[in-house]
């Protein structure tokens, strides 16, 4: 198996051992002998199962916003701010019709941002949420302080209410607080 097959088995076996179990009831030796990997090979990848459970973490929200990018791609959008509505609607569709992967990922969606804090694990593709957005603000003249921050914003914004509203319908359900999320992402990103 080669290196980087290790750490991916790995990183899917234990995946699939976390959302069945959770972190806390999982061991590692869990882990290795569903990988097929010896406990030494783990280590080579990872400090811990929680250092494990991190670069999860960056890979499905990472991936989740590979996704939408792609499925944005191939729609006609004109305008920036159509194609990042376009991309978190995709994403909370996602996590809609993923509870497992929305307790996972839990308020952490931000980590996909950084996967530059855990480059080997993503997959080496042009396309990338912070480069749209800053080119899409570039493109539609929106001139904004700290673009990096407010995308950030953005996404912590999803990240933290998205939760509740799709496993509880707190405080409306999900159709409702699409307009109103919507609309303040809007506003977060027009002219200053």
């Amino acid at each position: 198996m080669k290196e980087n097959n290790k750490k991916n088995k790995i990183l899917d076996e234990s995946f699939k051992l976390f959302r069945k179990k959770g972190t806390k009831n999982t061991s590692i030796d869990e882990i290795t002998k569903s990988a097929g990997v010896a406990k030494g090979t783990f280590y080579l990848y990872f400090k811990d199962k929680y250092d494990l459970q991190e670069q999860l973490v960056v890979k499905k929200s990472n991936e989740l916003f590979k996704s939408a990018l792609n499925k944005c791609d191939k729609e006609n959008l004109k305008t920036f701010s159509d194609k990042l509505i376009f991309i978190i609607n995709d994403i909370l569709d996602n996590l809609n019709n993923n509870k497992l992967l929305l307790k996972f990922i839990s308020k952490n969606l931000s980590f996909g941002l950084y996967s530059d804090r855990i480059p080997d694990i993503i997959s080496n593709s042009s396309l990338s949420i912070k480069d749209l957005f800053i080119d899409g603000l570039k493109e539609d003249n929106i001139n904004i302080k700290n673009p990096e921050i407010i995308l950030f914003m953005i996404i912590e914004l999803v990240s933290s209410t998205c939760l509740s509203v799709i496993t509880e319908d707190n405080p409306v359900s999900l159709t409702e607080y699409k307009p109103i999320l919507f609309d303040s992402i809007r506003k977060m990103i027009s002219e200053s």
